[in-house]
């Protein structure tokens, strides 16, 4: 009887052994579930912010440009988030970050998303996407007021589906001759750009300059009607200040989702603290800017015109080169350097927008000053201040600034620099100056001075129809009778 307790004891303790490790792993499944799962909400919320950005876009190029033209650059800045939705769904994706090519993916199944499916797969599109449209929209405020529909359409695709792709294989792709996740990193970290102040920005920057440079100045800008220079610049008043300070304040909630939400995950080790390091740096950086970039214009205006003013669109410009330059090492920096990267942002953005203009570039909005211009410094800057610690923890490489004593992340950003811009213009010179021969590129000059709005738009954006003089006069006439008779009565 002893014998057959005991037997009978032991195999009740395995069975309940092995309810447990059966309860056990069902927990653990449900773990890996919701881990999965958070790590979607966390990039879908991200990517919804970055796509957000797009309306801050097109608040501030509609605040920018005049009244005639603001249907125009709204529509542009729709058609970007539609026109790169569809390019880089059927060929940008699969370029950018398919496996097997050195220069472009190689693999077939993200062409189309043919054979890329699922919840991780699809936000990695989704984020991915949101990227790509930022890319191409930087251009339209540049081109604004002057730029063919049909061009923008062109260039739009053109550049999601292939200019951009090929700059994120090489940059963000672990197979991309540049990227810090190649299993051989060059010179043992490869190029550090975190969120894209290279990829993205000076990629659509360097595009949006090429187009300046083809497509000439405004009407008005620099030169009269006869061709002459003119003694100053003419400056095209800004038609609604509150559209342009909306704008910054929406693009720079984005860059809330475009910084932290380039962990691509939030349940691993340490993922929690760089997105909080990305929110703290990106914050500091862009304050810094935007003060400084005001109060250098003051300064140089007290010193040429004997006066201080303080000027508004500095303050926004400021705050977005300050965004933009700190985008390729907010998890890699400490909070006091994207102090001092945000203060050499905006004395970048206030000098390179002088320079354009003695140089009678015309960029409606200040986009390449504040893409290209501070892009290119956001990456120097982390050759700079590139810690080694946060670098070691967010890619796990060793390296740093030469603030730290290292010199293999600064010669790795100068060489993506060039690469960035010998790809982006070496492209898309040739691709602008086609289009414009065929005569596809601008606006006849009448319609421009009568603006697009009307000449393509079916109207202007705001009615500001006066009413008939004959009706206020009866209005007048009848509030004047109602006078009297109160007067009688």
């Amino acid at each position: 009887m002893g014998d057959t307790a005991e037997s009978i004891t032991l195999e009740s303790l395995a069975a309940s052994i092995a309810k447990v490790a059966v309860e056990l792993d069902i927990q653990e499944a449900k773990f890996v579930t919701l881990e999965g799962n958070t790590d979607i909400f966390y990039t879908l919320i991200c990517g919804a912010f970055i796509f957000f950005m797009q309306c801050g876009f097109a608040m501030l190029c509609a605040g920018s440009v005049r009244q005639k033209n603001v249907k125009n650059i709204m529509l542009k800045n729709l058609l970007d988030a539609c026109g790169g939705a569809l390019g880089f769904w059927s060929i940008g994706f699969a370029n950018a970050y398919g496996t097997g090519g050195k220069f472009i993916g190689g693999s077939t199944d993200k062409f189309f998303l043919n054979d890329y499916g699922g919840g991780a797969a699809h936000i990695d599109f989704f984020f991915q996407f949101t990227f790509a449209a930022t890319a191409a929209t930087i251009v339209a405020g540049t081109v604004a007021e002057r730029c063919k529909m049909q061009a923008y359409l062109l260039y739009s695709v053109f550049l999601t589906a292939f200019v951009y792709p090929v700059v994120v294989h090489a940059i963000w792709n672990g197979e991309g001759f540049l990227a810090a996740a190649n299993e051989n990193p060059l010179s043992g970290v490869g190029m550090i750009d975190f969120a894209g102040s290279g990829v993205v920005h000076m990629t659509g920057g360097c595009t949006a300059l090429v187009a300046a440079i083809v497509l000439g100045p405004r009407v008005g800008r620099f030169y009269d009607a006869d061709g002459k220079v003119l003694a100053e610049p003419f400056t095209f008043p800004a038609h609604s200040v509150a559209l342009q300070v909306l704008g910054t304040f929406i693009l720079w909630f984005g860059w809330y989702g475009f910084n932290p939400g380039s962990t691509l995950a939030i349940s691993g080790a340490g993922q929690g603290d760089t997105a909080a390091l990305c929110a703290v740096t990106t914050t500091l950086s862009a304050a810094t800017g935007s003060i400084t970039a005001m109060f250098i214009d003051t300064l140089i205006g007290m010193c040429t015109e004997g006066h201080a003013e303080y000027d508004i669109t500095m303050a926004m410009n400021g705050a977005l080169g300050g965004l933009v330059a700190i985008t390729a090492n907010c998890a890699v920096v400490e909070p006091w350097a994207a102090v001092l990267i945000g203060l050499i942002a905006g004395i970048v953005y206030v000098f390179a927008s002088k320079l354009l203009v003695k140089l009678k570039i015309d960029d409606a909005v200040d986009a390449v000053p504040v893409h290209f211009f501070c892009g290119m410094w956001g990456l120097v800057a982390t050759g700079i201040f590139c810690s080694e610690d946060l670098l070691l923890a967010s890619y796990d490489v060793v390296g740093g600034g030469i603030f730290y004593g290292h010199g293999n992340v600064l010669g790795n950003e100068l060489l993506g620099i060039m690469f960035i811009i010998g790809w982006t213009a070496g492209i898309m010179t040739p691709f602008f100056i086609l289009i414009n021969w065929l005569g596809l590129f601008r606006v006849d000059a009448t319609e421009e001075r009568v603006g697009l709005d009307i000449s393509h738009h079916k109207g202007a954006a705001y009615d500001m129809t006066r009413p008939d003089d004959a009706d206020i006069d009866e209005m007048k006439e009848k509030r004047s009778a109602t006078a009297h008779n109160r007067e009688v009565a």
